[in-house]
Order: C-alpha cells, then structure tokens, then sequence
C-alpha cells in the first residue's frame, strides 16, 4: 500500500492558496489583498 502526501508550498499566500487572487461569486476576480496579487507571502 502506497500512501502519498500532499505537498504544500510553504511560500504561498494561506488566503488566496498562491493563485494571487480571489474568484469572486458575481463572477470575474479580484487581486488578493494580502500578498498583493503575488501568491507569495
């Protein structure tokens, strides 16, 4: 039995989970506002 982890870059936004930015529900984004759109913290 193969047991995998899940890797998590420890470099990345925890708010946006590195993608630097939000999908908002009415439809189009919005850049994080905690690392400014960078992914990174």
């Amino acid at each position: 039995m193969t047991i995998f982890k899940k890797t998590k870059n420890v470099n990345q936004c925890p708010y946006c989970a590195g993608q630097g930015y939000f999908q908002l529900r009415l439809g189009g984004s919005e850049t994080c506002s905690c690392c400014s759109g960078s992914g990174k913290k």
